[in-house]
């Protein structure tokens, strides 16, 4: 699965882990709820990508 990021989309995970372990070393309350929108986002994404890939014929 990494390989298929590349660089810019492994430190773009890096940034977003660094972002929220400081958040939730600040208010752990708070990081569970950003946790649960970044994951809500990244299922809306998939299914949009999925979808969009359905419809021109690759997946």
């Amino acid at each position: 699965m990494i390989d298929k990021l590349g660089t810019a989309g492994v430190a773009g995970a890096v940034l977003l882990f660094a972002g929220l372990a400081l958040v939730a070393w600040s208010s752990p309350i708070v990081a569970v709820g950003l946790a649960l929108v970044l994951a809500g986002t990244g299922l809306v994404v998939k299914g949009l990508a999925t979808s969009l890939m359905r419809q021109f014929g690759f997946a």
